[in-house]
This record gives C-alpha cells, sequence and structure tokens, in this order.
C-alpha cells in the first residue's frame, strides 16, 4: 500500500538535512580552530549547539532528537574516531536531554542562553563521565569546574547567537511561532 505524499513532512524533512548539514559543517570547522586556552585542555566553543538550540525550539522532540544524532554521527564519520563518537555522543544526549527538560520550564523561567549554559555544563558532565568509566576512575571528575566554566562561557556566546538568529531570521521567527502554537501531543510524535 502507497503512503500519500505530505509535503508538510518532506519540508520537515528537508529542513532537518539542511540544519544537519549546518551542525556538521560548524562541527568540523570548530575542530580546525586552535583553542587559546592551554589550562584547559579539551575544551572546545561548542558553536554545534547553536544548530540543537534551534533544533529544540523549531521541531518536534523526535525530529530534534533525530537531528541530533545524525549530526553526531556524520560529523564522526567525515573527521571523528571511535573514542571521539562516545564522548561526543555522551555529552550530546546528556545535553540534549537536559535542555529538553529545562525547555519545559517555561521562557518566563529560564531563557534561551540560561538554556545553552546548561547544556554547555552537562556536556562537560557527559563527556568526564565517559571518561571516569574508561579510566576506571572518579578522580577525572576533577576536572570538572574547569569544563564547567568553559561550558558556561562557550553557552552563553552559543545562547546569544541563538537569540540573535531568532530576533533578526524571519523563517526562524515563524517556525518557533509555528512550533509554539502546536499541541503538546502533536509535538512528541511528528
Amino acid at each position: 500500500m502507497r503512503r500519500a505524499y505530505r509535503p508538510e513532512r518532506t519540508r520537515q524533512v528537508i529542513y532537518i538535512a539542511l540544519l544537519c548539514a549546518q551542525g556538521v559543517i560548524i562541527g568540523l570547522l570548530e575542530r580546525m580552530i586552535p583553542f587559546p586556552f592551554a589550562f584547559a585542555p579539551g575544551a572546545k566553543l561548542g558553536l554545534a549547539n547553536l544548530i540543537t538550540i534551534v533544533s529544540l525550539y523549531t521541531m518536534s522532540v523526535s525530529d530534534s532528537f533525530l537531528l541530533m544524532l545524525l549530526r553526531l554521527l556524520l560529523t564522526t564519520l567525515l573527521g571523528g574516531t571511535l573514542s571521539t563518537f562516545m564522548y561526543s555522543g555522551a555529552g550530546a544526549l546528556l545535553s540534549w536531554c537536559g535542555m529538553l527538560l529545562l525547555k519545559q520550564l517555561g521562557e518566563k523561567r529560564i531563557s534561551m542562553i540560561g538554556l545553552s549554559a546548561a547544556g554547555g555544563i552537562l556536556h562537560n558532565v557527559g563527556q568526564l563521565l565517559v571518561a571516569s568509566l574508561i579510566a576506571q576512575s572518579w578522580t577525572v571528575m576533577l576536572y570538572l569546574p574547569v569544563l564547567a566554566f568553559m561550558g558556561i562561557l562557550s553557552g552563553i556566546a552559543v545562547g546569544v547567537a541563538a537569540n540573535f538568529l531568532f530576533e533578526h531570521i524571519d523563517t526562524l521567527k515563524r517556525l518557533r511561532f509555528d512550533h509554539q502554537k502546536r499541541p503538546k501531543k502533536e509535538l512528541s510524535k511528528s
């Protein structure tokens, strides 16, 4: 039995593909940028988190998760290793889940900048949890204050950039408005 053509779903798939491509490119470019802070080895700016924030405010939960997963897989395939996949995967999953839960508090309680800063911290926590499991020692978590500080700073910068995009790009404004007015059941299914 053939499925009916649904132009709305086709638009959603194209939107996911475009954001995924942008996230992969940002992630690959970010790997080429030397990080200037020698006291925090392994710390990154987290610019690709901008795409995750855009997805949380413009897509259903399932589409946002799919985007995060595709971006992670493609970035790893194009320039990563198994260890980068494990670290990035744990960080991305914990960050995405945390931001999704915090977003449920509403925009009056947590701003996009606060959401992004929390995502930056949670990403670092996820990576350190994997490092602790690999090293079989919790002493790796002593590095958390340094990474948390860097996560907050980069999260604020990414949150400011996301705010700027949502204020100045009409398409994102419209998608955010459409996303907000959809019923919650529909958002989690589609």
